[in-house]
């Protein structure tokens, strides 16, 4: 079973539906059988790599509503994150363009290394409260995960994996996807947002029971908790 998902490195839900997804895939007796694979989404192409805002600060301007709101807004997905195993640190988050830590992750596919890659972005935005534009911040990360320093290096001063994150996105564009985190399992079902363990234990169930012909994508659940357009639900 192959399981795609689009996703971005500053989305909360992302890293909360990632560990939701994996708890379940813990449960599943054909976990070894399952291939997850993470897929390019920018939340905001056009975010700047440095911002003087802070996220409440952002979320207040972005949804029209004071700082204290924006902090129990957030507070309250951090409490979601809490519950399965992660620490959120809004205070100290720096906002930030994560298109560079996209090009890291598909060289990092290429050397075997994607899922490492991917869960130390997420980490490292939100509970280290790095800045994962910077070129030192991903060099070290790409080290850390096993990579080579000198050609993540070069990897990032050039202009190399751009076609593949663009790829991502277009292939996206073309599912319908409109927020992420988004779940595709063998190119024929989808889920969207950041849902219960038991749903996605459920869904894979299903996939791997079911005997599935060809057909467009089906909904294997109502929208859970997600990003679209650079914005998190915080309702």
């Amino acid at each position: 079973m192959k399981i795609e998902v689009w996703s971005d490195f500053v989305c909360p839900f992302c890293y909360i539906g990632k560990r939701r997804l994996e708890q379940a895939l813990e449960q599943f007796p054909h976990r070894e059988d399952v291939e997850v694979v993470f897929r390019s989404f920018e939340l905001d192409p056009n975010a700047k790599k440095e911002t003087p805002l802070t996220i409440h600060e952002i979320i207040a301007n972005k949804y029209g509503i004071s700082i204290e709101e924006a902090k129990r807004a957030n507070a309250d997905v951090g409490r979601q994150a809490e519950a399965v195993g992660l620490t959120f640190r809004f205070e100290t988050m720096k906002p930030t363009n994560t298109f560079d830590a996209h090009r890291l992750a598909h060289y990092a596919k290429e050397k075997g290394k994607l899922n490492e890659m991917v869960e130390r972005l997420f980490y490292a935005y939100f509970t280290e409260s790095k800045r994962i534009s910077d070129r030192d911040v991903l060099l070290a990360l790409a080290e850390a995960t096993g990579l080579d320093r000198a050609e993540a290096e070069e990897v990032l001063n050039s202009g190399r994996y751009t076609e593949e994150v663009r790829r991502d996105e277009e292939e996206a564009a073309a599912l319908g996807v409109r927020g992420v985190p988004f779940f595709v399992l063998n190119g024929k079902y989808a889920i969207s947002g950041a849902q219960p363990v038991d749903v996605f234990r459920r869904a894979l169930e299903k996939v791997w029971e079911e005997e599935q012909q060809a057909s467009p994508l089906r909904s294997l659940a109502g929208e859970g908790g997600m990003c679209a357009d650079g914005s998190c639900s915080i309702d």
